[in-house]
């Protein structure tokens, strides 16, 4: 096959070759496996508990000198106590560990029947909510204690607050590491996944009850009970923002989705619509001004226990030790109350369902977010405050300029980006609506264009849902792949809450035809799509055993498939880059349970290649791999972002790690690789730097 030619965009490529053989049903004949094994992993830490890991091995990857410190703010908001330390660890950990202020807020009290005791001890106690409260709130402050400093008995300082929906909270300040900061709005918890509780968050939110009332803890330095509105609730988070000012917020998932046989919720309630108290918050509070930009995160809760696993051990390891700190499984009484010092119930299952050998974002993992323009610049994208933020980079300039917010607000985070033959540029995201009646909450696909090349936005378009209304489906829809025709028509590709493929194409009049099921059961994640040089387009997507994939048999014609690729089982996280050789496409993904990177080589040409793996990574880690144009990016272990330069298949990586916590994923190019950092800043690191 020729060499092609260098596109301007950045659009991942794929081989035209491959689309005979793939609308046939398979992929056999077309199909490499390469898969990189750690060769020197990261410090494990020590095995006691809660202490700080090893200084780095000189055999591990090199990591530069930290970049000019940018202030970086925390704000996490979960339903129950024990959410944060199951659904957003190791994220937690890592940024105690940096050393920049983090406050975690607890929506309820966590109180469920009120017996502190494994569900094996618990026949004949008595239930007391407000001790059992108290348990779970020392389990919290002994495991962030003990990430923080080492030590789970360090102290605590509580005070009551007030709040700004007109009750009181409690605010807990670790003495020896100030910036460290818990706040307990102890609300009444649902005491049900899926029940019927309408004294609850959810009911609240649908406005089935005015008003929810406290659950205070034994030991709170809150001194009445109170009640709150669910304007009251918006108003209290919206507070706790202004008061801490974060850069950066983690939430759990608003929209987990529904059983379809059942109906019932994927997710705990007081998860989904404590989400969505938070999202309602976010909103009020990004049109306040004065406030530093904040990016955000979504993490997926009970859904995680069906699918691959997708930290190694060393991290899961890490992980499990902090849940059983928390569920005082030791029994040692070092907290000084009554109650006890943490949470009995965690204590028969620390691992949750398989809970601590996960994270896994709910949404924000585009690795295509950036993209080049005719004349050579370079845009990126991301969504800051709920709108769209842009940099640009000049192709003679060194540093980005930016980032610009664009107007049009309810972004959901993560975006991506495709170039139009005409050198144009597309972003696609979702968008969240919020309405007076709680039956006005969904989720939407939008889009926006430049209006010429280089040029401005136009204003945004919304393409709608393949969902019929949130009660069915939660309006759970993942974030969009597109593909481009050589004409400039797009199509539009989904997963919806029954966990299919939709897809929407453009017509020649720019007009949208409906939405059609392209099928395949079980597809988790989101999908990814790329274009081949001859202009056929290629979608592939995760289930929790392979790989899945659609394509088009001619260019801008619709897609066909599912396609088996015969794949093994992913982590989910997908996405898809040139071949370094230039031909074909490599997908890049990884090994459940251990970090380790793999890519699949479509290339089109030649006999099957045997599997081939290569000598190392080395950095362990989670979430999608960008391997673009020479290079390679991926979250380490550490969090921090990690880069190496890649080449044909079993090419050895030699890793730099580049130190500073960011967001999403990131977006490695010819030019280099682009993140988003925890401060809402686009990190920049060349190529060959």
């Amino acid at each position: 096959m020729p060499v092609r030619p260098r596109r301007p965009s950045r659009r991942r490529i794929v081989s035209a070759a491959v689309a005979t053989v793939l609308v046939g049903g398979t992929f056999a004949g077309l199909l490499s496996v390469t898969t990189a094994k750690p060769e020197a992993p990261e410090a494990k830490a020590p095995a006691k508990t809660g202490s700080r890991p090893h200084a780095k091995a000189s055999n591990e990857p090199h990591a530069k000198n930290p970049a000019p410190h940018s202030p970086v703010s925390v704000v996490q908001i979960v339903a129950h106590p024990d959410d944060d330390l199951f659904f957003m660890n190791p994220d937690v950990s890592q940024s105690l560990r940096s050393g920049s202020p983090l406050a975690a807020v607890y929506l309820t009290a966590g109180e469920s029947d009120g017996v502190n005791a494994r569900p094996s001890d618990a026949q004949g106690l008595a239930p007391d909510k407000a001790g059992y409260a108290e348990a779970r709130q020392n389990g919290i402050r002994a495991a962030y204690a003990e990430m923080a400093t080492g030590s789970r008995a360090s102290a605590w300082d509580r005070e009551a607050i007030p709040t700004a929906g007109g009750g009181w909270a409690e605010l807990d300040i670790l003495r020896a590491r100030p910036q460290i900061k818990l706040v307990w709005l102890q609300l009444r918890e649902a005491g049900s996944i899926n029940g019927d509780r309408p004294d609850s968050l959810h009911g609240l939110w649908d406005g089935r009850i005015t008003a929810l009332g406290s659950q205070r803890s034994a030991g709170t330095p809150v001194a009445a009970d109170f009640t709150y509105t669910k304007e009251q609730v918006v108003a209290t988070v919206t507070g706790l923002l202004e008061r801490f000012r974060p850069t950066f917020v983690r939430m759990q998932d608003p929209s987990p989705g529904t059983y379809p046989k059942s109906g019932a919720y994927r997710d705990h309630q007081d998860h989904l619509f404590g989400a969505r108290f938070a999202q309602a918050a976010l909103a009020r509070y990004a049109e306040l001004p004065g406030h530093p930009h904040v990016g955000v995160q979504n993490y997926l809760g009970y859904p995680t226990s069906a699918l691959p696993h997708t930290l190694d051990p060393a991290a899961a390891d890490a992980k499990l030790r902090t849940l059983k700190t928390y569920a005082w499984l030791d029994g040692v009484h070092d907290c000084g109350t009554d109650a006890g010092c943490g949470d009995l119930k965690v204590a028969a299952r620390p691992a949750g369902r398989g809970w601590t050998q996960t994270v896994r974002y709910a949404r924000g993992t585009s690795t295509s977010w950036v993209q080049r323009d005719p004349a050579g610049g370079l845009h990126a994208f991301s969504v800051l405050d709920g709108r769209l933020a842009a940099w640009r980079k000049p192709a003679d300039a060194v540093a980005w300029q930016g980032p610009v917010l664009l107007p049009g607000d309810g972004l959901d985070s993560g975006v991506t980006s495709v170039t139009l033959p005409d050198g144009r540029i597309a972003v696609f995201g979702t968008r969240t609506t919020f309405g007076g009646a709680a039956s006005a909450y969904g989720r939407e696909v939008v889009t926006t264009v430049q209006s010429a090349p280089g040029g401005g936005f136009g204003s945004w378009r919304s393409l709608g849902t393949p969902e019929r209304d949130d009660a069915a489906g939660t309006s759970d829809i993942s974030a969009p792949a597109v593909t481009v025709a050589p004409d400039g028509r797009f199509t539009l590709i989904l997963r919806d809450s029954r966990h299919r493929l939709t897809a929407r194409e453009q017509r020649a009049d720019g007009g949208w035809g409906p939405w059609r099921s392209l099928g395949g059961a079980e597809v988790y994640g989101d999908p990814v799509a790329a274009t081949d040089a001859s202009g056929r387009g290629y979608v592939f997507a995760s289930t929790p055993d392979t790989v899945l994939a659609w394509a088009q048999r001619s260019p801008g014609g619709p897609l066909t498939g599912p396609a088996p690729t015969g794949l093994p089982t992913t982590t989910l996280a997908l996405s898809a880059s040139a071949a370094p050789d230039g031909a074909g496409v490599r997908l890049w993904f990884r090994k459940p349970a251990s970090g380790d990177l793999r890519s699949a080589d479509f290339s089109g040409t030649g006999p099957v290649s045997p599997v081939t793996e290569l000598s190392g990574t080395g950095v362990a880690g989670f979430g999608p791999v960008s391997g673009g144009d020479g290079l390679l990016a991926v979250r380490s272990r550490t969090g921090f972002l990690a880069t190496a330069p890649h080449g044909r298949a079993g090419a050895r990586p030699v890793w730099t790690l580049e130190r500073f916590l960011f967001s999403g994923a990131p977006d490695a190019g010819t030019d280099g690789v682009a993140a988003i950092g925890l401060d809402g800043r686009l990190h920049w690191t060349p190529a060959g730097r």
